[in-house]
């Protein structure tokens, strides 16, 4: 502590971002300040009154380092990305990292066409949703489409030099000389092949948008027109056709059961806590109506400001701020989160904690939701954990050691020996814990040698590259690099995918380290099922029906999932990789781009011209170079 106390008395007097490491070189949390002194000094005095999680925090800090900033405000946009990047053990954390689907428009175009998308962008095109769940945005994408046919390919190109003009040069056009099955089936009026003219299909689009701004009136009462007009010809299929439209669209809009008498797009959010767990409830209004909900747990951390925590991480990512936020309870952020959100939405954001009227009812009605998830999921995580902990129990039993709550599963994965790599899962009190998982890149074995990749693996689970005291001795060099011992503050259970071979390299390694921890084997039989455990020289066999049988099972999937997933992730990035290196005018960056964007190379191969440039952020020549590759190939 004493080299911590040296640095202490470094600390400027200015906002910034502090990030506590312990002795693994692992960030435990990240913090902004408005005074970095004053707010890292706090955590080493004594006798402060802080709550177990800090103290236990605390306890593991054997560093730390702080970015300063210009002002608070940037510290909070900051330690948001930091927290969003590293997902520290003791930051509060939002556990449900979802996006959500819009649909847009893209009115910058000479045709627009309407698609779902997860990600708003500055494009000047229209956005509409969030609908927080697929099945609903599905169903509104199909009524539209019937609607009003709008286009959904992204392979048309109008002629720039003249926007307003009926001819359009598309891809199809040069190929097949035709129109998409989209037409076919009455759901795209196929402005491709001149089907529609330019004001007729701009109409169409003006159209959806009011539908999708929630007036609804005025297409009910064109389709009425339109049945009673088909059923006077007596052309009674034409007639069903708008009686089902109006039914589909009777459907959506009786899902939007809450209105507002405001029409500004807000956001509700309420909070129900109970001990160390908590629910977050939102509710999305746009236009006056509420076109869905969704809750959130959290997963509380040394923080005590838990709803502002949620509000910063989860509109750090999501793409559309609205205009304003109604809260169940104050925060003590709310100036900076303020203008953190308007600078995030480039207008003014209204953060407010509703007291009286309807803004307090629909607040209050968010919180009696969260609490009564709250409540239900509180029965069965109870029945959950009665379970599992009964599974620990049994293994503790089986192999007669106590108090094992934290395990460490390792699994190998490799082609032919190639590209090995390793992984870590960890279970605590009988559930996955993945915010402790590791992958490993073997780096010191370049065949296929199974026991000497898990060899590398458990020195380097065990050992880090940075000292925990200044006068520590390196207990191994591993692939040119010194390492020192890790702190093991909770001795884990080590679990290995084999029998006797891998349990003996796990304890040769141990051994050679110093550090007592068991060891164990998950044991496979020749149909490649679990079947026992091997501890001390003994293989134990475990009854099927058993918890703990389906617990080792659980972990055993788990760990070659993890290392499996690991391994097809390389192979495809190389495969990516080494398929650019061919493209003229592609270099390391624009590689990096690519391989972010696209999973594969046959999702490159495939991806037209705008998707390269939309996904990867590419300069239009670069797509088209990448495009114009993979065609001339074949």
């Amino acid at each position: 502590m004493q080299n911590l106390k040296d640095e202490l008395k470094k600390l400027p007097d200015k906002p910034g971002v502090y990030i506590m490491r312990d002795a693994d070189d692992t960030i435990l949390y990240v913090g902004k300040a408005v005074n970095l002194s004053n707010r890292v000094r706090s955590y080493f005095r004594e006798n402060i009154g802080r709550g177990p999680k800090i103290d236990k925090m605390v306890s593991l800090v054997e560093r730390f380092e702080y970015i300063v900033t210009d002002s608070e405000l940037e510290a909070l946009v900051l330690e948001n990305n930091l927290i969003k990047e590293h997902r520290p053990k003791y930051n509060t954390m939002l556990m449900d990292d979802k996006t959500y689907p819009y649909i847009k428009i893209s009115v910058n175009e000479d045709f627009p066409r309407i698609t779902i998308v997860r990600q708003m962008k500055r494009d000047k095109a229209r956005y509409f949703g969030p609908f927080t769940n697929s099945s609903q945005v599905r169903e509104v994408m199909g009524l539209l489409n019937k609607l009003y046919g709008l286009r959904r390919c992204n392979n048309m190109q109008t002629t720039s030099q003249a926007p307003s003009s009926p001819k359009i040069k598309t891809d199809i056009e040069s190929s097949t000389a035709g129109s998409c099955l989209y037409y076919h089936i009455h759901q795209c009026s196929a402005p491709c092949i001149n089907k529609i003219t330019k004001e007729a299909y701009m109409d169409n689009v003006d159209k959806a948008i009011d539908f999708l701004s929630g007036n609804y009136s005025g297409v009910v009462k064109e389709l009425k027109a339109k049945m009673e007009a088909h059923s006077e010809n007596l052309e009674f299929e034409k007639a069903a056709e708008c009686r089902d439209l109006i039914e589909s669209i009777r459907a959506v809009t009786q899902k939007q059961k809450i209105e507002s008498s405001s029409l500004d797009d807000k956001d509700i959010i309420a909070i129900a806590r109970e001990g160390e767990e908590a629910v977050v409830q939102v509710f999305f209004v746009r236009n006056g109506r509420m076109i869905g909900r969704e809750h959130y747990y959290m997963q509380l951390g040394a923080d005590e400001e838990t709803l502002s925590e949620f509000v910063k991480q989860f509109y750090g990512g999501t793409s559309f701020i609205p205009k304003t936020i109604m809260l169940s309870e104050e925060i003590s952020d709310i100036d900076i989160v303020t203008d953190f959100l308007s600078g995030k939405r480039g207008s003014k954001v209204h953060v407010l904690v509703p007291k009286i009227g309807q803004k307090e009812r629909l607040v209050d009605l968010a919180r009696e939701n969260a609490l009564l998830v709250l409540t239900k999921d509180k029965n069965r995580i109870q029945n959950e954990n009665k379970k599992t902990l009964g599974a620990v129990s049994e293994i503790e039993k089986l192999l007669g050691l106590r108090n094992i709550s934290r395990m460490e599963a390792f699994d190998i994965s490799n082609t032919s020996g190639f590209e090995n790599v390793a992984s870590m899962v960890v279970f605590e009190n009988g559930k996955a814990k993945k915010s402790d998982y590791r992958k490993f890149k073997i780096k010191t074995v370049a065949g296929p040698d199974d026991y000497a990749c898990m060899r590398e693996t458990i020195y380097r689970r065990f050992t880090s590259r940075n000292k925990r005291f200044p006068d520590d001795k390196p207990v191994i060099t591993l692939a040119g690099e010194e390492r020192y011992l890790v702190d093991i503050p909770e001795k884990p259970l080590i679990l290995m995918d084999g029998g006797r071979g891998q349990v003996n390299i796990a304890l040769e390694v141990i051994d050679e380290l110093g550090i007592n921890v068991p060891v164990a084997g998950m044991v496979k039989d020749d149909n490649h099922r679990t079947r026992g455990i091997y501890y001390n020289n003994v293989e134990q066999l475990i009854d099927t029906t058993s918890e703990g049988f389906k617990l080792i099972t659980r972990i055993q999937d788990e760990a070659h999932r993890f290392a499996i997933t690991y391994h097809r992730s390389l192979r495809r990035k190389d495969q990516v990789k080494s398929v650019l290196d061919d493209i003229p005018g592609v270099g390391p960056a624009r590689r990096l781009a690519i391989m972010k964007a696209f999973a594969s190379i046959d999702e490159v191969k495939d991806a037209s011209i705008s998707e390269l440039i939309e996904k990867a952020g590419l300069p239009n020549n670069a797509a088209e170079a990448i495009y114009n590759f993979f065609r001339n190939k074949s």
